[in-house]
């Protein structure tokens, strides 16, 4: 015979004060993201040199597209990195290190 069920339920906690949502930049209707404004893009990137998700920046899927795209053509320019400037062999390599060669 089966255990009779238990009674009490667990609560789910209620959120108290449930956070915003800020943009990171408030776009104008007609703005354009341009690949040559480096001080604009490198909002939308990490410390590391990722993108920043749509869920971090707070952008509509057209502004995430078009400040990506931008990203990528001043990376291709080279007016951003593509990752970021860390010095020494990379702690997470998992196989041989390439300078013992």
């Amino acid at each position: 015979m089966a255990s009779p069920r238990n009674t009490k339920r667990r609560r789910r906690r209620p959120e108290l004060n449930p956070k915003k949502k800020r943009a990171v930049y408030k776009f104008s209707e007609n703005e354009l993201v341009d690949y040559k404004d480096v001080a604009l893009l490198r909002k939308f990137m990490s410390d590391r040199g990722k993108i920043r998700s749509r869920r971090v920046t707070g952008l509509s899927p057209k502004r995430q597209r078009e400040v990506s795209m931008a990203i990528k053509n001043a990376r291709e320019m080279a007016l951003l990195p593509y990752t970021s400037q860390r010095s020494g062999p990379s702690q997470r390599s998992g196989g041989r290190d390439r300078s013992s060669r």
